[in-house]
């Protein structure tokens, strides 16, 4: 396998093995595969969810890296439900320390109450769990993008994350904004009969 020095796993990055231009050299002699970014995997290797959450966490800056928690669309992504996203979503325990974000990181940083339950380790990367990232997509993503990306987690045993499972979380969570909107969605769906 490939590796470069500078990177999680079998992701292949600009560094000190290869530089951009020869990694975009193998991508078009078929030996790699983009993941995301600047990061490549090669053919023979599987796109997992660990892998894609390496992809992603190289983009974490260094001063977050041990704090912050991949969500939102970044994290259907990793769990195969939605495509890569445009933006990369950073959620921080809001404990009362500051956090910032330096500029054109490709980032957004939101300081959020996290729970032990609300966050997993995917391949040694912090990630929103399923039933947290599915509440967080149904309150904040565009409507049609919310949809589709709740009926990829709710068609995936693996992640048990059923709609109505996510209707029962949304009943009982408390001082969430867009809790209502994520509600209504979701009635929509089972409603519709798009997963129980």
């Amino acid at each position: 396998m490939i590796e470069s020095s500078n990177s999680f796993g079998a992701l292949l990055v600009p560094g000190d093995m290869f530089i951009l231009a020869e990694l975009h050299a193998m991508k078009l002699d078929g030996v790699l595969v983009p993941v995301v970014g600047n990061a490549f995997r090669p053919r023979k290797v599987a796109e997992t969810a660990a892998l894609r959450a390496g992809a992603l966490r190289l983009s974490i800056p260094a001063a977050l890296e041990r704090r912050a928690v991949l969500g939102q669309l970044a994290a259907a992504w990793i769990y195969g439900c939605a495509p890569p996203p445009l933006v990369i979503s950073l959620l921080v325990d809001n404990d009362g320390n500051t956090a910032f974000l330096p500029a054109h990181s490709g980032c957004t940083l939101r300081q959020v109450h996290l729970d032990t339950v609300d966050v997993q380790s995917v391949g040694g990367t912090l990630v929103t769990s399923p039933l947290r990232t599915a509440m967080d997509v149904a309150r904040s993503a565009p409507e049609g993008t919310a949809r589709a990306i709740l009926a990829a987690m709710a068609g995936q045993a693996a992640l048990a994350c059923t709609l109505a499972g996510l209707q029962e979380a949304l009943a009982t969570a408390t001082h969430v904004p867009g809790k209502l909107r994520a509600q209504r969605l979701v009635q929509t769906m089972l409603d519709a009969g798009q997963q129980p």
